[in-house]
């Protein structure tokens, strides 16, 4: 009999405590994989928004830098203004090689005059842009006419429909961002000049009119000139144009970045704990196993079994229920993240974004293995008491 035959045999004969092995590698490994799927996929949400938004300094009115984050990262709609003047103070500013002006609105809340209730939207200057430029040189060499627009990834014309309506006015999708995991996924982009014709039209198309404050801007998106540090820059800005708030990018963010760390740290807690007091208890149950086969094995022994036998057989069992215990947690762990993904971004108020297919296999043999050491740590003593136990001692117990 091979030790896989016997490990068979001795899982088969003991069910509950097989069981307990099995439900507590499932709970490792589904906790193993679940936090690391929404931390990691949090943190490469904000690495995937900073690079959309793809500013060295993101300037904005002066106490609207929350309102602002939490509309980029999240895609809450709000609207925040300064003056077109800020604009070109900012632009004269030493260091700056670039800027480039951003309108931030929204749909109205259950009208009929919007296909979509309060989607956020971003207006840019296309003359200015460099955030936006590169995706639509790549898919529209041509760029945004007059009525046409670009939406992130879940952005869709709605059925028997072929245009988005904003303020009753009918935006033509001319394509869709790659996804961020962010609720900029479900934000809308278009130009100034198609903001303002929304606006002109809304008046008579619209159950309430798209107010836009002349010559204002919601944002300013800056790119630092070769050589200059981003952090001097923002200084400068600050210190020289009264009312607004310059935020670099390292900074953007940071209250999610500290609500990531809290989380990881909380987490990671539970994981290790949690990780300890199974791999106890599955050390507890192969101990108790072990000493209640001790005629068994004596038996196996006298007939001429080695103890490099019956300690494979038993390294085998654990195995075997590991490996069943872990890959049944990680499937259950990815398919749980996956179905409920919105409502973990919204109870942790934070997106993040679900790995790639080939990420998702590397997490999940990450955590195969991860349990298969552990468990094959924690029966370790036990099989190797056992395996070297004197067989005529062993069946006189």
């Amino acid at each position: 009999m091979s030790t896989i035959q016997l490990a068979l045999r001795n899982i088969a004969g003991s069910a509950f405590r097989s069981w307990i092995v099995l439900l507590c590698m499932l709970m490792v490994a589904g906790l193993y994989l679940s936090t690391t799927m929404i931390l990691g996929g949090a943190q490469a949400s904000l690495e995937l928004a900073l690079e959309r938004l793809g500013a060295d300094i993101i300037v904005v009115p002066e106490g609207a830098e929350s309102k602002v984050e939490t509309a980029l990262l999240m895609g809450d709609p709000t609207q925040v203004w300064m003056p077109a003047d800020k604009l070109k103070e900012i632009s004269r500013v030493q260091g700056v090689a670039a800027i480039s002006p951003q309108l931030y609105l929204s749909t109205l809340t259950g009208a009929s005059c919007c296909s979509a209730s309060e989607m956020f939207l971003v207006a840019y200057d296309p003359d200015s842009d460099f955030t936006l430029r590169p995706w639509l040189e790549r898919h529209l060499p041509g760029g945004l006419d007059l009525g046409e627009a670009i939406g992130g990834n879940f952005v869709f014309v709605p059925p028997d429909e072929q245009n988005i309506k904003v303020y009753g006015y009918f935006l033509t999708l001319k394509g869709n961002l790659e996804p961020t995991g962010t609720n900029l996924d479900q934000t809308m982009f278009f130009t100034l000049q198609t903001a303002k014709d929304i606006a002109r039209l809304s008046a008579t198309q619209a159950e309430q009119s798209l107010v836009l404050p002349p010559d204002s801007a919601s944002a300013a998106l800056v790119r630092v000139a070769p050589g200059n540090d981003p952090n001097q820059v923002a200084m400068r800005i600050l210190s020289q144009v009264p009312g607004v708030m310059p935020i670099t990018s390292p900074q953007l963010f940071q209250t999610f970045r500290l609500q990531i760390a809290g989380l990881v740290r909380g987490m990671l807690a539970v994981l290790t704990i949690t990780s300890v007091l199974c791999l106890v208890m599955i050390g507890l149950v192969f101990s108790m196993a072990a000493n209640e086969r001790r005629r068994e094995i004596g038996v196996l022994r006298a007939l001429g079994a080695t103890p490099s036998y019956i300690f494979g057989s038993l390294l085998a069992e654990a195995g075997l229920l590991a490996a069943g215990g872990a890959v049944s947690g990680l499937t259950l762990a990815a398919l749980g993240v996956y179905l409920f993904r919105d409502y973990i971004i919204r109870s942790l108020g934070m997106p993040f974004l679900f790995p790639s297919a080939p990420v998702l296999v590397g997490l999940g043999a990450g955590g195969l293995a991860l349990g298969l050491v552990g468990v094959g740590l924690a029966v370790l003593l036990p099989a190797l008491k056992i395996s070297r136990q004197d067989p005529a001692a062993a069946m006189r117990d």
